[in-house]
């Protein structure tokens, strides 16, 4: 398994990705957060990805990275009757959920005060997106991006100008997206 692939299996994310030319999954969220698509279509062509989990976890950490606040106190982390969602201290308070324990009742949602963490953002996930990292000399591109009928995803590469709107999140993922502002601490 790679080491980006590595690292984000066992919940860690790097907090200050470096600029490289290696290429990396883009992904707008503001296309996904448009209406367009009720429910994502692309396919996936990790085994271990039949209903297209990997997909739904990198928006998920695009979206967390960018909106979590990241509080001292985390109500999110607090409401949950099940310890499914712990926050680490280490990494800038970034939250993480243990998937075995979710049984997605939503009160991580619902006891936040900023409204950061989404009901349809916080499903139960087993698998988590590998990035084809692996499979990329196989085919031009993922199947995840061959098949998304909006282009909200790409490759990029790793070292392009980034934009106000633009971030880089953690080694492997670059996120556009207009509706939040990463509030750096």
């Amino acid at each position: 398994m790679s080491t980006g692939a590595q690292q984000l299996y066992n919940g860690k994310l790097n907090i200050e990705p470096q600029k490289g030319s290696d290429a990396r999954l883009f992904i707008d969220l503001d296309v996904c957060a448009s209406g367009e698509c009720k429910d994502c279509v692309v396919k996936c062509s990790y085994f271990y990805h039949p209903a297209n989990n990997g997909i739904a976890t990198v928006v998920e950490l695009a979206t967390y990275a960018l909106v979590c606040r990241k509080c001292e106190e985390p109500h999110c982390v607090n409401s949950c009757p099940f310890e499914a969602i712990e926050q680490q201290k280490e990494k800038d308070n970034m939250l993480i959920r243990h998937n075995m324990r979710c049984v997605s009742c939503k009160s991580c949602s619902h006891a936040c005060p900023y409204g950061a963490i989404y009901p349809e953002n916080v499903p139960f996930l087993v698998h988590n997106c590998d990035f084809c990292l692996d499979r990329r000399e196989k085919t031009n591109e993922p199947l995840c991006i061959q098949t998304c009928p909006y282009g909200a995803l790409s490759l990029k590469n790793g070292d392009i100008k980034l934009d106000e709107n633009t971030f880089l999140v953690g080694d492997n993922i670059i996120v556009h997206s207009r509706h939040w502002q990463r509030q750096n601490v």
